[in-house]
Parts: C-alpha cells; sequence; structure tokens
C-alpha cells in the first residue's frame, strides 16, 4: 500500500529528471548552435560573451514554467523580456575591447534573473515568502554550480592525464566542447538537483552562510581600520574597482541569504550582531568606495565603468543605510524581521533595473566604447 501511495511521487520525479536532462542538452546545443553559422567560440568570443546567459536562462525559465505552470498570461511578457535581450545584445556595433560591451554582458544575466525568478515562483512574485524562497533557490544553485564545476575540472584533468598516455590531446575538444556545453548545461542540472535535493542543500547553505559571515566581517573591519591607520586613499582603477564592487556585492549576497535562511518569527541573537556589524562595516567600505570613484571621476572625467560603479555604489549604498536602520530597530525589538525581508526581496528589482539600464542606455551614451 505505501509503495502504491509513494508511485506518483517517483514517477515525477523520473519525470522531472527527464525534463531537466533534456533541457541541459538543449542548451549544451544551443550554444553550438552559431557553429553552424560560421560564428565559432575561438573566433568570437565577444558574441558569445554578449549572448551566454541567453543560451540557458530561457530554458531554465521553461523548465520552471514546466514545474510550477504559472498564470498562462505572463508568458508573453515572460518571452517579449528575452526577445528584447536578444536584440540588445546583438544590434549595437561596439568597438574592439568596448568596456560597455563587458558591462552589458555582465549585466544582461541580473535582469533576466530576475524573470527566472517571476517563473520559479509560479508568477507569485508579489508574495515576500516566494522572492525569499528564490533568494534561497538562487544561493543554493551557486552551491550546487561550484560543486558541479568543481567536479568537472577533475574529470577534465583525468581525461587530460589519460589520453595523454596514448599522445592524444583533449585540449580543443575541450575548449571547443566540454567547457562550454558542460557549463551552460551544469546551470539547468544544478537547478534540478537544489529542487530534488532541497532539504539538505539548505542546511549545507544555512552553515556556509553563518561560517562565512564573520570570516567577511573580520575582513572589512580589517580592511577599515588599516585604511584609517595608514591614512592611505582608495586606489580605483578598473581591476581594483572591479574587485572592490565584487567584495561588496558577496558581502550583499552573504547578508540576503542569511535573511532567507532565518526562522523569521525567533528572537535576535549573537549572529543577529554578527549581521548588523557586517552591515556597517560594508556601509562604510561602500562610502570610501563612493568617495574615490568621486574623486576619480572629477579628476580624469565620466568613462562607462566609473559611471556604471558609482550608480552600483550609489544603489548599495541605499541598500546597506536602510538595512542597517531595519536590523537595529530589530535588535531593540522595536520592528520585526519580516520588514527586513521585505526591504531585501522589494530591492531586487532596484538591481534588475539598474541592469537593464546599463545594457540599453549606458554602450549608446558612451558611443560603444
Amino acid at each position: 500500500m505505501k509503495l502504491l501511495e509513494k508511485f506518483p511521487k517517483t514517477i515525477k520525479k523520473y519525470n522531472e529528471a527527464i525534463v531537466a536532462f533534456a533541457l541541459a542538452v538543449a542548451a549544451a546545443a544551443f550554444i553550438k548552435l552559431p557553429t553552424l553559422f560560421g560564428i565559432s567560440l575561438g573566433q568570437n568570443e565577444s558574441f558569445y560573451l554578449r549572448n551566454m546567459s541567453l543560451f540557458v536562462l530561457p530554458l531554465l525559465t521553461g523548465y520552471f514554467i514546466w514545474k510550477r505552470r504559472p498564470d498562462t498570461r505572463i508568458l508573453p511578457w515572460i518571452a517579449l523580456v528575452f526577445i528584447a535581450a536578444g536584440i540588445f545584445a546583438n544590434v549595437y556595433a561596439f568597438d574592439r575591447q568596448s568596456d560597455t560591451e563587458l558591462l552589458l554582458a555582465l549585466h544582461l544575466p541580473i535582469t533576466l534573473w530576475l524573470v527566472v525568478g517571476i517563473a520559479y515562483t509560479g508568477g507569485r512574485w508579489s508574495q515576500v515568502g516566494r522572492r525569499m524562497d528564490f533568494i534561497r533557490f538562487s544561493g543554493e544553485l551557486f552551491i550546487y554550480y561550484v560543486l558541479i564545476g568543481l567536479g568537472g575540472g577533475v574529470l577534465t584533468l583525468f581525461m587530460a592525464l589519460i589520453f595523454n598516455t596514448i599522445a592524444i590531446d583533449i585540449e580543443p575538444f575541450f575548449e571547443s566542447w566540454l567547457l562550454p556545453c558542460g557549463a551552460v548545461g551544469a546551470v539547468i542540472i544544478a537547478a534540478w538537483l537544489v529542487e530534488l535535493k532541497q532539504d539538505i542543500v539548505e542546511s549545507l547553505a544555512s552553515m556556509l552562510a553563518r561560517l562565512f559571515t564573520p570570516l567577511f566581517t573580520i575582513v572589512l573591519i580589517t580592511f577599515l581600520g588599516t585604511l584609517l591607520w595608514t591614512g592611505r586613499g582608495l586606489e580605483i582603477e578598473r581591476d581594483v574597482l572591479i574587485a572592490f564592487d565584487m567584495l561588496l556585492i558577496v558581502v550583499l549576497g552573504l547578508l540576503l541569504y542569511s535573511i532567507s535562511a532565518r526562522a523569521p518569527n525567533s528572537s535576535p541573537g549573537v549572529f543577529d550582531v554578527v549581521q548588523i556589524v557586517l552591515v556597517i562595516s560594508a556601509l562604510t567600505a561602500d562610502v570610501v568606495a563612493l568617495w574615490a570613484i568621486a574623486e576619480r571621476i572629477t579628476e580624469l572625467g565620466f568613462t562607462p565603468n566609473r559611471v556604471v560603479a558609482l550608480g552600483l555604489n550609489v544603489i548599495l549604498l541605499v541598500n546597506l543605510v536602510w538595512s542597517a536602520r531595519l536590523y537595529i530597530r530589530f535588535l531593540q525589538g522595536k520592528g520585526s524581521f519580516s520588514d527586513i525581508e521585505k526591504w531585501q526581496t522589494d530591492y531586487l528589482l532596484v538591481y534588475a533595473v539598474w541592469a537593464a539600464i546599463v545594457v540599453i542606455v549606458i554602450p549608446p551614451l558612451f558611443g560603444f566604447v
């Protein structure tokens, strides 16, 4: 009798596995499709850079549409966003080694990730709980993707070793087939695994968030203390600027995931104090970065990278200021944790809109340089 009760669930899991693997194969096929038109990966890196997210995110969105069965009225809008993304990714005539092309390639997936989120929530994006579920899913997907990537790296190394013993170089196969096909296909497989093993991954992801939050807090405090002690200014060169903003984004990601993994009805604890210290440290670091960017713009003028960095840091500043306020109120017993959840999930739209502005407006504004 129990076997019969489990049978529909087993069939459902097999169906999900079949769909996920079929979509992973489709993503691998899509990324090789341009080669039929003479657009090879080795000779057209900029094309693949701009379109990488379009090879996989529409399929991932399709997976969640198939699984969640959202209201069909949102489907034309989802399709329209992906069509528009494809147009803007390919219509601009960028200069060689264009900064605006790189900015488009980095920000297009951010905008499209919101569309994935709408599909993931089954069209119920307005519900805070569903948005928090999507944040949890995003963190867990990242963990699984990294693990798959590490496993793929070990597999590739093993392949290279054994084929070298018979004097066959697999590097061309790796660069042309295994790496690009595996990179896009693994996104679908990782998403399926998160859905399949959600409880296990949730526990792992929560543990990692609790481990790295105090470590990043220590790093930021040490950095700010060293900056104050030495009296040195922040040198905002392109690579330094990207690295510094990446650090702030990682910190924000830790904050988001820690919030999503916390029981909303539990009382304030030691980890919440660590969180507020992290927020205030990140806020201070962001102010330092903004000051350095403003000085750079005053001295050398506007460039695409500086404008985007300025906008990103202003957006992060607003988020961190209000997050600090809400967290302090929560620790004082004057506010609820749900206020923090709502603020962070509402703010996801701001990131997506800013990323869309970078994709659509910044390249023509700076002449596609």
